[in-house]
């Protein structure tokens, strides 16, 4: 994201008013997992946002030194990193306690993201000389829009800098009737900005729908994955991507349930809890190490330390807890060995240890094509 920082205390706290008297659209993202959310109200110096995923996904998801809020905001988009402090409840709905951040990043203006994925919307326009003309809509923002004729323009007829008016009736909701500047014509297409700048009643919800676009291509593009970068000049061959899940456990049952979850999407085997035996599963290239913490017992903990030692700057390291080890203890160890998620694992919530896996995964290669298939689940 581009644009100018917002420090103000004041003015963010009337960001943060308005954009809860609105129960404004809010995007909660680590750099593992996305959730959607939506502001509730200011109270004691925390913001309070709808929890729209359970406590122990919230838990688990959320408490990131990386979370980040997203939301729009008049004409653009605003973006701060965040803590989650805690649950509570509000206007009987059981919500999060977000703090409130320091810094709020602003999009440029003149760089509004455009919506190309429009679906066939009509546009009705009048000329400088008031004649009525139909056309398409090609794309669209919160500051302007693109508009295909459905007829050739004659010679001056349409010209950048010439003032007219257009009506966008992009939804039901969001009906766009507004006088407009050309800024540029080629052929049928001619680029508007809306002069002035568009009503609240009309841009909060045209904003909304602008960012959820937004949302839906970036999660778009991050399932599909960057394009992999072409080999070197040379001849020089491109080292091998990582590949396949190592979980670190004496335990074949849990073996059995993790292949049964992620064995479709990466190859996962198991491996004894010793240093051998992840020294010689390190050497085969491993994507990710899942380790098993049945307890956080004293012996436990100096094996984590040995074995975490081994994978740091290699490959990243997931703590997976079971039955009886607490989720607070076990995330204080994760931070401490620098493990990418500490979680406790239940198999009745194996969509979302699905979508966190494939996260981890993303983030450490997203130089390259994700090694694990995307996974389609519903948001939490």
């Amino acid at each position: 994201m581009t644009g100018h920082l917002i420090r103000n205390p004041e003015t963010i706290e009337e960001i943060f008013k308005r954009a809860c008297d609105r129960r404004e659209l809010l995007i909660l993202v680590t750099p593992y997992l996305r959730f959607e959310s939506s502001f509730l109200r200011l109270e004691g110096g925390d913001l309070q946002a709808a929890a729209t995923m359970g406590r122990e996904d919230a838990t688990y998801g959320l408490r990131n030194a990386d979370l980040r809020m997203r939301f729009p905001h008049g004409v653009s988009f605003l973006e701060g990193a965040t803590q989650l402090k805690g649950f509570g409840i509000a206007e009987g709905r059981r919500s999060l306690r977000l703090a409130i951040p320091e810094l709020l990043q602003e999009e440029d203006h003149r760089k509004a993201y455009r919506v190309e994925r429009v679906g066939r919307v009509p546009v009705t326009f009048s000329t400088p000389k008031y004649d009525l003309v139909t056309g398409t809509l090609v794309d669209i923002s919160t500051t302007g829009a693109r508009v295909f004729s459905t007829r050739d323009f004659g010679q001056g007829e349409l010209q950048p800098g010439d003032d007219m008016a257009v009506t966008i009736p992009l939804t039901e909701a969001i009906r766009i009737n507004t006088r407009v500047k050309v800024r540029h014509v080629h052929g049928r297409t001619f680029g508007v900005e809306y002069r002035p700048q568009l009503d609240e009643r009309v841009l909060h919800p045209l904003s909304r729908w602008v960012f959820e676009r937004r949302e839906e291509d970036l999660e778009r593009i991050a399932r599909r994955g960057v394009e992999t970068a072409a080999p070197g000049e040379g001849g020089k061959a491109e080292p091998p991507r990582p590949k396949g899940l190592v979980l670190v456990s004496g335990d074949g049952a849990l073996e059995t349930c993790l292949q049964n979850l992620l064995g479709g999407l990466q190859p996962l085997r198991r491996v004894a809890s010793t240093v051998s035996a992840l020294k010689e599963a390190l050497g085969q290239n491993p994507a990710l190490i899942l380790y098993h913490l049945p307890t956080l017992g004293l012996d436990e903990r100096r094996r984590l330390k040995a074995m975490a030692e081994l994978t740091q700057g290699r490959v990243p390291l997931l703590l997976l807890g079971t039955a009886g080890v607490e989720g607070g203890p076990l995330l204080e160890l994760g931070g401490e060995h620098k493990a990418a998620v500490s979680i406790v694992f239940n198999p009745e919530r194996g969509t979302f240890f699905q979508r966190l896996v494939q996260g981890v995964l993303r983030r450490t290669y997203e130089g390259g094509e994700s090694p694990m298939a995307p996974v389609e689940s519903e948001a939490p």
